[in-house]
C-alpha cells in the first residue's frame, strides 16, 4: 500500500495558512514580486493542465517536455509568490521546506505509478526529461504526436482554482497592508 499525501499537500498547509496570514507584513514592492512569481506559476500550471490528460495517457508535450512536474513546478512559483509577498523571511524557509518534504516525497510515488502503468516509454520519457529542472530544449521522442493546448482541458482539470486561490490569498495580503 502506497502512502497518498495528497491529503496532506491539499489540505494540511492550511495548518500554515492561518498563522502566515495573521503574521504576514506585506508591502507594495513585496507583493508587486509576490505576484510577478505567482504569475509565472500560474502561467506554467496552466499550460501544463492544458496538456495534460491525467491517467489516461503520458504527457510528454508542451511543458512536460522540458520538466516531468510542471505542475508542481508552478505550485512552487505561486506559493514562493504569496509567502514572499507575505513580507516574513523566515516563513519563505518554511514554505520551501514543507513543499520540499510533500512535494519530493509526492513525486516519487507518481513516478512508480506512472512506470508501473506506462512501463519502457515512462522509462524512456524518465531517462530524458528531468524531474524537476527544466530542460532548455524540449525533448521530442520519435513519433510521439505532438499535442497543443487544449482549453477544455484546463477547464477539466478545474485548473481555474489554483487561479482563484492565489487571487484570494493577494486580495487577503493587499487588505492587511491597507489596513496596517
Amino acid at each position: 500500500m502506497r502512502f497518498d499525501l495528497r491529503w496532506l499537500r491539499l489540505r494540511a498547509v492550511w495548518i500554515l495558512v492561518i498563522p502566515f496570514l495573521v503574521l504576514a507584513r506585506p508591502t507594495p514592492s513585496l507583493l508587486a514580486v509576490g505576484a510577478l512569481l505567482a504569475s509565472m506559476g500560474l502561467a506554467l500550471r496552466s499550460w501544463a493542465a492544458g496538456h495534460i490528460r491525467k491517467e489516461r495517457e503520458l504527457a510528454v508535450g508542451g511543458p512536460y517536455a522540458h520538466t516531468r512536474n510542471p505542475l508542481y513546478v508552478g505550485s512552487f512559483l505561486i506559493g514562493l509568490g504569496v509567502v514572499t509577498a507575505g513580507g516574513l523571511r523566515w516563513f519563505v524557509v518554511l514554505f520551501a521546506l514543507f513543499f520540499t518534504l510533500v512535494y519530493g516525497w509526492t513525486i516519487r510515488g507518481e513516478a512508480s505509478l506512472l512506470e508501473e502503468r506506462f512501463g519502457d516509454q515512462y522509462r524512456r520519457y524518465a531517462r530524458n526529461v528531468r524531474l524537476v529542472v527544466p530542460r532548455l530544449r524540449a525533448w521530442r521522442p520519435d513519433g510521439a504526436l505532438r499535442s497543443g493546448f487544449e482549453p477544455g482541458r484546463w477547464l477539466s482539470n478545474r485548473e481555474y482554482e489554483a487561479l482563484a486561490g492565489t487571487l484570494a490569498g493577494f486580495a487577503i495580503l493587499a487588505a492587511k497592508m491597507l489596513w496596517m
